[in-house]
């Protein structure tokens, strides 16, 4: 097994994914928000490029189970129900919906992972679940850390290395790129305390100034569930793992 990790989106190379296990991070916070909307009862997520595509989806939904979320540059979308937030996902309206999904970062990472044989969703809240099933797999796995405009995010790092330690405690012969031994150390350094990341992670400090501290703290929680939602390109949604 032949583990690699991305800094950014951008940096995802579809190409070189084929055959290969994929976990996308996006940590603050669109992955905790796919994670926490699943397991709170939503049908699925499905993630879209832009926000107009989005709505025009969502409309196309007679039967009214549907919802638009998500956000940019940090800040809510006007006129969407629900904007990029663990938090707000918590909520009983999300039950049974579909959700149409489209933030900055992270929905980007998993459209551009669509070439992968799976594809999971991984976050600090069930990383090590997360890594459980990327190293049930088998194959060789690709952790694609979502960053933030292409610049690489100590949080998403942090949990690349965090998922990297776990399946190599799986799996002790799986073989590390240079890039996930760099995500591996640093994921050690906050592997008892991933609490700091709220002072040592810009884009953590910028959404507790931003009124976003509730949102901070349900995403800097290490293993608060099992569920590992899947993206499945070929019927275009996310689902729970029990799906």
């Amino acid at each position: 097994m032949r583990i690699d990790v991305a800094p950014t989106a951008d940096a995802v190379v579809p190409a070189e994914l084929a055959g290969v296990t994929a976990l996308v991070i996006d940590v603050l916070r669109a992955s905790t928000t796919i994670i926490t909307a699943l397991a709170n009862g939503c049908d699925a997520i499905v993630p879209v490029a832009e926000p107009a595509e989005a709505r025009r989806r969502a409309l196309a939904m007679q039967n009214g189970g549907a919802l638009v979320a998500g956000e940019r540059q940090g800040e809510p979308i006007p006129g969407f129900d629900l904007s990029n937030s663990p938090v707000e996902f918590q909520s009983p309206r999300v039950r049974g919906k579909t959700v149409y999904f489209t933030t900055s970062n992270g929905t980007r990472a998993l459209l551009a992972a669509r070439a992968a044989h799976a594809i999971g969703v991984a976050a600090l809240v069930n990383v090590t679940a997360a890594a459980a099933w990327a190293a049930d797999a088998g194959r060789d796995v690709a952790i694609l850390c979502a960053g933030s405009h292409g610049r690489y995010s100590l949080e998403d790092w942090t949990c690349g290395g965090l998922v990297v330690d776990r399946i190599l405690a799986a799996v002790p012969t799986a073989v590390l790129t240079p890039a996930a031994r760099d995500a591996l150390e640093t994921g050690r350094r906050y592997a008892t305390d991933v609490g700091r990341l709220k002072d040592d992670a810009p884009w953590a400090r910028r959404l507790i100034a931003a009124g976003r501290a509730a949102d901070v703290d349900a995403c800097l929680r290490l293993d608060t569930t099992s569920l590992v939602p899947r993206y499945v390109p070929h019927v275009d949604k996310v689902v729970g793992d029990r799906q």
